[in-house]
This record gives structure tokens, C-alpha cells and sequence, in this order.
């Protein structure tokens, strides 16, 4: 499958997600604060290659990749590379600098549900919204156990797989997997010409 076919997939994928997203957040109004970016500060955060195939693949298109592969394979810093603290003494506020090709992990956590050993669902979000909205975090709990649709991690990323079961299954530190990203891409197009219709993109 083409590199551009899997692309238009994930980002279906995405769309779909966020209309779901959308209709759980106005029914539970669970959000997340402004300029926090402590999930994203963790350094043991995990993903597949394939959620930021779009990222890397809009890399390339504007002449991106292959210096931010340089940037990725030249730094020892285990925080998501697309992470931008406010400051060093403020590291837990900032934001993604490609908040557009943010993986699905990104997308997922604090909007979405894994189930317990005893299956049953329980939101993954976190001590934030849990100890901050603690109203709306209860009612999301209470709705979810009523039935109310909830985004469920691994159905998201059995469908991730379904596109492309190697690069969707596996899972890497984060800024491993936005290597393997870009590599795809650049191994892809090695000896294939720019895609059709597209040169002017950049």
C-alpha cells in the first residue's frame, strides 16, 4: 500500500476519533487546562511508528525529514521531541509544536477508556483532571458505566494495526517511533519520484 494511502487512512482514523472525542467531552465537559503539558513532559511515553506516519510524511513533503531525523538521532533527551516546554523551571506547561500531527496515544489519553481485569471500563485520564474536575470526572465514570460511548484505547489501536499491522502494533519510547516515521517515509520515496501532484506543497 502506497505511503500517501496509508496517510489519508490514519488521518480518517484521527477524524473519526475526534468527532467522538468532541460528543464525550459535551457530555461529561471533562477537558484539559489550558498551557498544561504534564502527560506530554513524561520521558516513558510509548507509541507506534504508524500514529505519526502523517507527521513525518507532511515532514517530507516540506523538505523536513531528513533534518529532524538528523535532530532526533543526535539527542539523548527521552521527552517527546515535538514537546515544547514554557522553560526549564516550568517544564510541565507547554505545548506540541505539530499539535495537528499529534499521535493517537496524544489524542486518546484523557477521552478514552481501557477496561479493568475485571472488564469493565475505566476513563484514562489524569490526577489533574481526576483531582481538579472531580465533579465532571465522577460523571463521566457514572455515565461510561451506564453505557454512555466512550473512546476504548485498544479498539483505536486494533484499527491503527488494520492499516498496517506491522507498524501498528509495535510500540517504541516515543521519539523511537517518530524515527521509524520518518524512515518509512524516506525509505518509501528512496528511489520513487515526489507524489503526483504534490511538489508545490512546500
Amino acid at each position: 500500500m502506497a505511503i500517501e494511502h496509508k496517510v489519508r487512512l490514519v488521518e480518517a482514523l484521527f477524524d473519526r476519533l475526534e468527532i467522538e472525542i468532541t460528543a464525550f467531552q459535551s457530555e461529561t465537559h471533562i477537558f484539559c487546562n489550558a498551557g498544561c503539558g504534564k502527560c506530554c513532559s513524561k520521558p516513558n511515553i510509548e507509541a507506534s511508528p504508524l500514529e505519526f506516519l502523517p507527521w513525518a510524511f507532511h515532514l517530507f513533503l516540506n523538505g523536513l525529514a531528513e533534518e529532524t531525523l538528523a535532530e532526533l538521532n543526535n539527542t539523548s533527551n527521552k521527552n517527546c521531541h515535538l514537546y515544547r516546554p514554557l522553560s526549564v523551571l516550568e517544564h510541565h506547561k507547554g505545548k506540541c509544536s505539530n499539535y495537528r500531527y499529534r499521535g493517537l496515544i496524544c489524542r486518546l489519553f484523557g477521552y478514552a477508556a481501557n477496561t479493568d481485569k475485571y472488564g469493565k471500563l475505566r476513563l484514562a485520564t489524569c490526577k489533574i483532571i481526576k483531582e481538579e474536575q472531580q465533579d465532571n470526572f465522577n460523571t463521566a465514570e457514572e455515565l461510561i458505566n451506564k453505557g454512555q460511548y466512550v473512546p476504548i484505547f485498544t479498539d483505536y489501536y486494533m484499527q491503527l494495526a488494520q492499516i498496517d499491522l506491522k507498524m501498528g502494533i509495535t510500540l517504541l519510547p516515543i521519539n523511537e517511533a517518530l524515527k521509524m516515521a520518518i524512515e518509512e517515509v524516506l525509505h518509501y520515496y528512496a528511489y520513487r519520484p515526489f507524489p503526483g501532484g504534490l511538489e508545490n506543497i512546500a
